[in-house]
């Protein structure tokens, strides 16, 4: 089973029937997953910050949803994070490519590589990192941890994970 397939089979078999997603080439081949699931409704987004408001009404609406997103939009996401899905205790897995580090193609992505960590931790979000493919293995775990606790956590997904930029 591909990398893409487990994430999919992991965000289905824990329930999640709605993902927002932002483009990014690093994602792109679960994207595709996606969109191709009859299991999941997914919706598109402009930005992370509109994403997490359709994962929030989603949520309101009895759904279980998740985000997939580039780590470059987190500083845009604080004040969502904070005032609407942690404040009303909204589970919300974040899927996170995570850009900007040893070889990076693009240079603005390096500053926000240097922020994330620091900032996901001052919000007091549960972050996890994927280095190797078998990494994905701790996909499930996190769902269930994620839904168990109301929380938002993040999944950090590195280029050597994806097999590069």
């Amino acid at each position: 089973m591909s990398v893409n397939d487990k994430i999919v089979a992991d965000l289905v078999a824990n329930d999640v029937n709605f993902v927002t997603t932002v483009p990014c080439k690093q994602l792109a081949g679960v994207i595709d997953k996606i969109e191709e699931s009859d299991d999941i409704y997914h919706i598109p987004a402009n930005k992370e910050d509109e994403g997490m408001g359709l994962c929030a009404g989603a949520y309101m609406g009895g759904k279980r949803p998740a985000i997939i997103m580039q780590n470059t939009a987190i500083g845009v996401t604080v004040n969502t994070l904070v005032t609407l899905t942690q404040y009303y205790r909204m589970p919300l897995p974040m899927l996170i490519s995570y850009r900007g580090e040893l070889g990076e193609p693009v240079a603005c992505q390096v500053e926000m590589a240097v922020h994330t960590k620091a900032l996901l931790a001052q919000l007091n979000i549960p972050t996890y990192h994927f280095h190797h493919e078998d990494d994905v293995e701790e996909l499930d775990k996190i769902l269930k941890y994620t839904f168990m606790c109301n929380k938002p956590v993040a999944i950090l997904t590195d280029a050597s994970f994806w097999k590069g930029y």
